[in-house]
């Protein structure tokens, strides 16, 4: 009996969301006047940044156990 309530609550659920509207104003309004790209660019920049960031510290936190290890 739960599983057919689960069931049919998730179902129920699904066609709630199919009701709701797609259309996002502002995404829209970014892609009409061809700023859209400007902000995909800076997310593309700070993820890169991250990335970079990233391997840095890693790099580093390698040199720093292979120190280690190697004075024990």
């Amino acid at each position: 009996m739960k599983k057919i309530f689960l069931s049919l609550t998730l179902m129920l659920t699904a066609i709630q969301l199919f009701a709701q509207d797609n259309g996002v104003e502002m995404a829209d309004r970014l892609r009409s006047d061809g700023k859209i790209y400007v902000v995909v660019t800076c997310i593309v920049i700070i993820l890169v940044g991250l990335l970079a960031y990233l391997f840095s510290i890693d790099k580093r936190l390698k040199k720093i156990e292979k120190e280690n290890t190697g004075k024990n």
